[in-house]
């Protein structure tokens, strides 16, 4: 899949608090997990060639974030509070369940963001992309960082109503 496709954006964007909330799972640190979180949205982009449409991204993003968290641990091994394999292995295998249970609100946040006019659609895609901060994006566009922030917050209320309408629908 093109990284750059609306699709694969939709993907990433929609599915950050879940491998954040995965990553935090495993290892409890919220800086290093936030730092793994940027390290594993990077590889997602680079590998983005290698997901298969059809198949659960959130599934295939928390085990790269897996192992970027196995990585880290690793280079930690020697601190004292470290979980032991076997727990780790039992959380991981929990988070990867949770993962799959995300499907259908997923799918919803990813029906919303298809409702957004495109450059709303491009706004989301620029601010939560690896590296993508409202201050650049205010650069970008010859825009206060108040403007950037005031539409970001916008389309944000925009999603969530759209998310409770679906949710009241039935759609969840």
């Amino acid at each position: 899949m093109d990284p750059h496709s609306d699709e694969f954006v939709t993907l990433l964007t929609s599915s950050q608090s879940a491998i954040y909330g995965g990553i935090l799972a495993l290892l409890p640190d919220r800086t290093a997990a936030q730092d793994i979180l940027q390290e594993t949205n990077l590889t997602l982009w680079h590998k983005a060639e290698d997901f298969e449409a059809g198949t659960s991204f959130l599934a295939w993003a928390g085990r790269i974030a897996r192992y970027h968290v196995l990585n880290y641990r690793r280079k930690r091994g020697r601190e004292r509070l470290v979980f032991d394999e076997q727990l780790f292995d039992e959380l991981s295998a929990r988070q990867a369940d949770r993962a799959e249970d995300a499907g259908p609100a997923a799918e919803s946040l990813r029906a919303c963001l298809k409702r957004l006019p495109e450059e709303q659609r491009e706004l989301v895609t620029q601010r939560y992309a690896p590296g993508g901060s409202v201050q650049q994006i205010a650069e970008l566009r010859g825009q206060t960082v108040g403007a950037v922030s005031q539409a970001l917050y916008r389309i944000r209320e925009t999603l969530l109503n759209c998310l409770s309408q679906r949710l009241q629908e039935g759609a969840l």
